[in-house]
């Protein structure tokens, strides 16, 4: 969730699109009253238009279902309607659950269901945001230190500190080589 979370701070200007605060991640959605673990709106606007969902297991088709209803009360209730239902997994994507996401278009009236895993939005953010890879990082960093012990271990902390060590001192090695050039 952090990731996708620094994904959207880091490109924010570049979408138009933020994602709203970050809710406990060991509430339920329903005590939360979120539709999923992140939402994202327009920059100038409340309205959720993008809804992601982290699973640390393999996507089914009732949580697909469950995330339908989510979003047919959220309708329900505030008349407005969402663009896009996202699932980023951990697991592999079963093909029929996948399929399944793509029947529900027509159903749910419009809304894109889909489901990604964790490594590949990230190469694909990193793809196309190129340019704005450390702004990420710097992002990432902010939000992983910031989290509580309880979700994020200080071992992980210190793990991902010294991986953005080590490439800042490559960085700064390939630099000081092309000058050198």
């Amino acid at each position: 969730m952090l990731i996708v979370a620094a994904a959207y701070q880091a490109a924010s200007e570049h979408l138009g699109e933020r994602c709203l605060p970050l809710e406990s991640h060991n509430a339920a959605d329903q005590q939360t009253g979120a539709l999923g673990d992140l939402e994202i709106t327009l920059v100038n606007d409340n309205k959720v238009i993008t809804c992601y969902e982290m699973k640390m297991k393999r996507v089914t088709i009732n949580d697909l279902n469950i995330a339908v209803q989510k979003i047919s009360g959220k309708i329900n209730k505030t008349g407005s309607k969402i663009d896009n239902y996202i699932f980023i997994t951990t697991e592999p994507i079963d093909k029929d659950v996948e399929d399944y996401a793509a029947t529900l278009y027509e159903k749910t009236g419009g809304i894109e269901m889909v489901i990604l895993d964790c490594l590949s939005f990230l190469r694909h953010f990193l793809h196309l945001f190129h340019r704005l890879r450390m702004p990420f990082l710097e992002d990432y960093q902010r939000l992983v230190l910031a989290e509580p012990e309880s979700a994020v271990n200080q071992a992980l902390k210190e793990a991902f500190l010294a991986l953005r060590q080590a490439v800042q001192t490559i960085e700064v090695d390939t630099d000081l080589d092309s000058k050198q050039d």
